[in-house]
């Protein structure tokens, strides 16, 4: 609960220097220090999408639970996703905007921060609440990943609508395609070095090479440069690191005492980082108030050059913290209600305790969700409903510790009920000393 305190706090302190520093900088300095961020922020992204597709493993033998578990991850995320969008659209755009196209990409793109779970958040806080060998652990281990997963891909299609069809885009399809084959094929296959210097300098190269592929393809066509996400290379070049516990050979034994992923230093390494990109999150964000703010959201005004100015500052104008914090409160609980629909899923493998326990346990947002409101950010879209989309993030963390209480009361309070029958009443003497060994072999558990 810490941890995710911490973080919340992190992330709304990152947002506070968003608003102080750039008029402190000034214009000279401002634009480095703003590309320094972006670049930062990138590599502690990728950093942890490594840790994510380390974590991500698949049982060839059992490919069509695994077809039926991506079909309730997506549709879990789907639904948080249009809920968003509609309210962003609906509520936060003037009516003049219902309409146009560019208010629905932009609310496309900024909705989709509230589809994925935040895998890493779920693990640690349900494995810390004992809960690790429960069936709602090992089914939320899939499904996030796998709505993780179903962000990253689905960031090539609202790509498309952001910047339309390009010849470029047919590379960035072909490299989806070699990266998701990569990954397919070898999966905690090859042996690369899992240590946390290794893999901030694999983070630090996929941030380069992603880069360097914006930049060329900003050579060949000026007017529309296509972004290569850290999204997808990273989590599939941690799909293909070979894990310690697949075995350890004499290569292994070579490559040193390496600590695996879940060694202490690494689990502190991992903290440090995604405290930073909580950070770096908030220090991405535009001037959401004050002289400046507009000039931030230059992409934006051409984007709705056919929009009166009068209908665009109704669209941009900040409406004041109070209703900011209506807006957040409101958007927290829609995507929350999207994230219920495995409550209608596994009738036949979990009782609908162990389904609701699952529902809440999708709840916590993080660093996925995160790094989609980087790639907004970085396609100019900014105004209000960013800046509700950032603090119903920083909501949802702070929630986190309630939802995990929450899920281990529901799972916790199923056990005593199916306890209740072995009492002395209910069972003969004969069984009772039985009974009585068993319940202390559940309780020692």
């Amino acid at each position: 609960m810490r941890k995710v305190l911490l973080f919340s706090l992190l992330l709304l302190g990152g947002l506070v220097l968003s608003q102080v520093l750039p008029p402190l900088l000034g214009e000279a300095l401002a634009e480095p220090v703003a590309l320094a961020v972006r670049l930062l922020t990138m590599v502690g992204l990728s950093f942890i999408m490594i840790h994510v597709g380390h974590e991500f493993d698949l049982d060839r033998g059992r490919l069509r639970s695994y077809g039926w578990d991506y079909v309730v991850a997506a549709t879990a995320a789907a639904f948080p996703w249009v809920f968003v969008t509609l309210y962003f659209v609906f509520v936060l755009a003037p009516p003049e905007l219902w309409g146009h196209g560019w208010q629905w990409k932009e609310a496309l793109l900024q909705g989709r921060f509230a589809a994925p779970t935040s895998a890493g958040v779920l693990f640690s806080m349900l494995a810390a609440a004992g809960l690790g060998a429960t069936w709602v652990f090992k089914k939320a281990r899939v499904l996030a990943i796998f709505d993780d997963l179903d962000t990253i891909l689905l960031m090539v299609p609202l790509k498309v609508l952001m910047v339309g069809f390009r010849p470029q885009l047919l590379a960035v399809v072909v490299i989806i395609g070699v990266l998701l084959w990569a990954a397919w094929r070898w999966l905690h296959a090859l042996r690369l070095p899992y240590a946390w210097p290794w893999v901030m300098a694999y983070a630090v190269v996929v941030t380069g090479l992603c880069e360097a592929f914006y930049l060329g393809t900003g050579w060949l066509d000026p007017d529309a440069p296509v972004h290569l996400e850290v999204l997808l290379p990273a989590f599939v070049l941690g799909c293909i690191m070979r894990k310690p516990e697949h075995g350890l050979d004499e290569h292994d034994a070579d490559v040193g005492a390496q600590p695996g992923p879940d060694a202490l230093r690494e689990q502190r390494v991992a903290t440090w980082v995604s405290g930073a990109f909580m950070v770096l999150v908030g220090l991405s964000m535009p001037l959401l108030i004050g002289d400046a703010a507009g000039a931030v959201n230059a992409q934006t005004r051409e984007r709705f050059a056919d929009v009166p100015a009068a209908v665009m500052e109704a669209r941009n104008a900040f409406p004041g913290w109070g209703m900011i914090a209506v807006h957040v409160v409101a958007v927290t609980l829609l995507s929350n209600l999207g994230k219920m629909f495995p409550l209608l899923c596994y009738r036949r493998e979990a009782t609908w305790r162990e389904r609701l326990a699952l529902c809440l346990g999708m709840f916590p947002r993080g660093e996925v969700g995160a790094g989609v409101l980087v790639v907004s950010l970085g396609y100019g879209i900014g105004g209000p409903a960013t800046t509700v989309a950032l603090l119903s993030l920083a909501l949802n963390l702070l929630l986190t510790g309630l939802f995990i209480i929450g899920v281990r009361r529901l799972l916790v309070e199923r056990r005593s009920t199916r306890r209740r029958p072995w009492t002395r009443e209910h069972v003969s003497p004969g069984l009772h000393t039985h009974t009585k060994e068993l319940r202390e072999a559940e309780g020692g558990m």
